[in-house]
């Protein structure tokens, strides 16, 4: 886990990357991998091949997905943005990778105060060799645990800690990733839900006020969405729905 969270945290910095600058190669990849490898004395290096370096590598990368999800804001975001499509009846527009993409650029937008300290605290003092490769992982780990802290709800937090049997310490910082991640999630998903459903009132309403008129005007096999979905989309652009709806997503965040 810890590992996974150095390179999670290294996408981040690829991520932040300016526009002409190089990225980094395969051998450089394949370095921090060694220095993640290396024996602590820094005398003796484990006998890693490259393949098995590659192998390593990419299968931490194939996990950054499930991180993504599990310790940053994406998670609320996306179920947010299903609940607006869902809402609309747009069925399938916007497009799911449209979807997923806009989720994923408000992720990077909003943990980037929290991305920015894990390039400065951990990543960068351990590509310069500052600190060690256990030192790093620990701050990254820190780092994230001291933002899903902050989203997180007590009542989450004391259901894990009662689930695991373990004692509240008196700093909520002091308790491990396998108690604050899932209450985390759940917060997520609770926090993400509310926001749906008063996202989906406004659009509710409307719903049956069209429903009534057809009803009452005898056109009953007319369906109600087909008559409502314009109207939808007039009044979520009339609103400035994306703006405001990106806007709330950002501030929603502590």
């Amino acid at each position: 886990m810890p590992a996974v969270a150095v390179l999670l945290s290294g996408a981040a910095a690829l991520a932040q990357t300016p526009v002409g600058h190089t990225l980094p190669s395969v051998p450089e990849l394949l370095d921090v991998v060694d220095k993640a490898t290396t024996d602590p004395t820094g005398n003796t290096p484990t006998e890693w091949s490259a393949p098995v370096k590659l192998v390593v590598l990419f299968t931490l990368l194939a996990l950054l997905p499930s991180i993504l999800a599990m310790t940053t804001s994406f998670t609320r975001i996306v179920i947010v943005l299903g609940f607006v499509r869902r809402a609309l009846g747009t069925q399938n527009i916007p497009p799911n990778t449209a979807v997923l993409g806009l989720a994923l650029f408000l992720t990077l937008f909003t943990m980037a105060p929290t991305l920015s300290r894990i390039q400065a605290e951990a990543v960068r003092p351990y590509l310069d060799e500052a600190i060690e490769f256990e030192q790093a992982t620990t701050t990254v780990s820190t780092i994230l645990k001291e933002f899903m802290i902050r989203q997180t709800r007590k009542s989450d937090m004391a259901l894990f800690v009662s689930i695991a049997k373990v004692p509240m310490p008196e700093q909520v910082g002091d308790l491990g990733l396998h108690i604050v991640t899932p209450a985390f999630i759940i917060s997520e998903f609770r926090t993400a839900f509310e926001i749906g459903c008063l996202i989906f009132i406004p659009f509710l309403l409307l719903d049956l006020v069209i429903a009534s008129v057809l009803l009452s005007a005898g056109m009953m096999m007319l369906p109600p969405v087909m008559i409502s979905l314009p109207f939808k989309l007039i009044l979520f652009i009339l609103v400035d729905g994306w703006g405001v709806l990106a806007q709330g997503l950002s501030l929603s965040f502590r």
